[in-house]
């Protein structure tokens, strides 16, 4: 929707009557009023370039040419920062995220890898000022995991992160290995947005089966010992969503029905976008291809890229979460 048509809808008599149907469209006058105060800054800082520029050629000043080459500088960045808002134009995509991890063949050197994912993810969380809360975890059977699901709650998380769906391989010395050979493990990555409330997903109770279980854990006190433990299976397409980390059956089932929605949702939206729909029928053939990503430690060290062509060599800033260059690429990848 434009500016303009939103300020027509704010200005019509009894606008202000109802509170719960004005959030949205105050949030999305918010979003576009940002968009355009953004744009205004660029243009004010390009003609200031422009003139600075025109003087320093003039007056023959070295150190004003280097001012203004400073400013163009700082002036890409802010125009890049731009494009990235102006790429993330979806309804869906200003919405918190669901990311979910699955180890691929190999046991526990796969599992290894997906906690591996999980920890650089978990980092970038960190660093983005957003929050993230998990919903399910599968321990693996001596290292790692097999398996985990989290919400991530920010701004235009599922904007940022819907690029990194796909198979991550990884090629390392395997540590697991007495004899020290190199191995390639995989795991996928698959990013859903959380819905929100006035969205309508229906789930019909016909349509559902809900399976209640003990929590699996580290053993001990870890283990919950009584059914709070909800597995929700969608009957009509087959899809499953699970919670185990609340104690109560009644949250976990809550929890659980929050992914079941948000994966219906991204289901549907799918069969529309054909290009997420072949990322879809991709997520079950996680050990032989589809990757976006190959994170490379021996026998160099360089984390590549496959749809930008970029290629990081300090592996370890990436796998501590400085994954933006990949993110931000791919996005920009898309606008263009």
């Amino acid at each position: 929707m434009r500016l303009e048509e939103i300020e027509k809808i704010i200005s019509k008599e009894g606008f202000w009557d109802t509170p719960e149907n004005t959030k949205d469209i105050l949030k999305e006058r918010s979003t576009l009023m940002n968009t355009v105060e953004d744009v205004e800054s660029v243009e004010n800082d390009l003609e200031e370039a422009d003139l600075l520029l025109e003087l320093a050629v003039e007056e023959d000043d070295a150190s004003a040419l280097l001012e203004v080459e400073s400013d163009l500088d700082g002036l890409g960045k802010k125009i890049d920062k731009l494009s990235l808002r102006l790429v993330l134009n979806r309804p869906e995509d200003k919405n918190n995220a669901i990311l979910s991890i699955n180890a691929g063949a190999g046991g526990t050197e796969a599992q290894d890898w997906a906690e591996m994912l999980f920890r650089m993810y978990a980092r970038w969380i960190e660093r983005r000022g957003f929050t993230a809360k998990i919903v399910d975890e599968q321990p693996g059977d001596e290292a790692g995991i097999k398996s985990v699901t989290l919400t991530i709650d920010g701004a235009y998380a599922f904007g940022y992160l819907k690029t990194e769906s796909g198979v991550h391989r990884l090629v390392r010395i395997s540590p697991f290995n007495a004899n020290g050979k190199r191995h390639t493990s995989f795991a996928s990555v698959f990013v859903y947005p959380e819905l929100e409330n006035d969205i309508d997903v229906t789930i019909e109770d016909k349509d559902v089966r809900v399976d209640t279980y003990r929590a699996s854990g580290a053993g001990g006190q870890h283990v919950n010992k009584t059914c709070s433990a909800v597995r929700i299976t969608h009957l009509p397409t087959g899809i499953v969503a699970q919670s185990q980390q609340e104690k109560s059956q009644h949250r976990n089932r809550e929890l659980a029905l929050k992914v079941l929605k948000a994966r219906l949702f991204q289901h549907e939206k799918s069969k529309q976008d054909e290009k997420l729909q072949e990322l879809h029928d991709g997520k079950d053939e996680i050990a032989w291809g589809n990757q976006i990503r190959s994170y490379v430690l021996h026998p160099y060290q360089v984390i590549k890229d496959h749809r930008i062509g970029l290629d990081i060599g300090n592996v370890n800033d990436v796998l501590d979460g400085n994954i933006d260059p990949f993110i931000e690429g791919a996005l920009l990848m898309k606008r263009k």
